[in-house]
């Protein structure tokens, strides 16, 4: 599916619920002796999404995937950060939070590896190496490709159902004529 704005995006949208409810967990208090750390963990899950969306809006594919990598280690520091609560001895009253926060930042870092691997194996360089030629040939490919998908649907479609006879005889096609 082709997404035309990376509000549309799954990760994105998984990255700002998991922003949200980091926010969510920083505001109870609990994170107070650690000042620092509050500060880190809210920057760096804010640092996901906003990466996202930036290299979605990047004219090539390299700029997408660097940008796509971005996002990653800042999930990767949240997933650092979270696990480093559950080891602080005063952070106990946070850990209901943090058990709800690892999979979802887990689950992000899940979609970004997995988008990663499919923009660098896309042959698709991405917007800024288009012109109106390179355009007007892809939405002519894509136009086929979705010609093509409903005749093959419109084919099979046509064999799964039973023939029909309407009590006509029409003659047997010859070769002469």
């Amino acid at each position: 599916m082709a997404y035309k704005s990376f509000e549309e995006l799954p990760v994105w949208n998984a990255a700002i619920d998991l922003a949200v409810r980091t926010f969510a967990m920083t505001a109870t208090g609990g994170l107070n002796p650690y000042a620092g750390l509050k500060n880190q963990i809210e920057r760096a899950v804010v640092s996901v999404s906003n990466n996202i969306a930036e290299g979605y809006e990047r004219g090539t594919r390299e700029e997408r995937v660097n940008f796509l990598y971005y996002a990653l280690g800042s999930a990767g520091e949240v997933r650092s950060m979270l696990l480093l609560l559950q080891r602080l001895p005063d952070s106990r009253s946070l850990h209901p939070h943090v058990s709800e926060l690892l999979p979802m930042a887990k689950g992000v870092s899940r979609q970004l590896v997995a988008w990663i691997e499919a923009t660098k194996d896309s042959q698709n360089r991405g917007p800024r190496h288009e012109n109106s030629s390179t355009r007007n040939a892809r939405e002519q490919a894509r136009h086929r490709d979705d010609f093509l998908k409903d005749l093959e649907r419109i084919v099979a479609e046509s064999k799964s159902r039973p023939a029909k006879d309407d009590g006509e005889c029409r003659p047997a096609a010859s070769g002469a004529d």
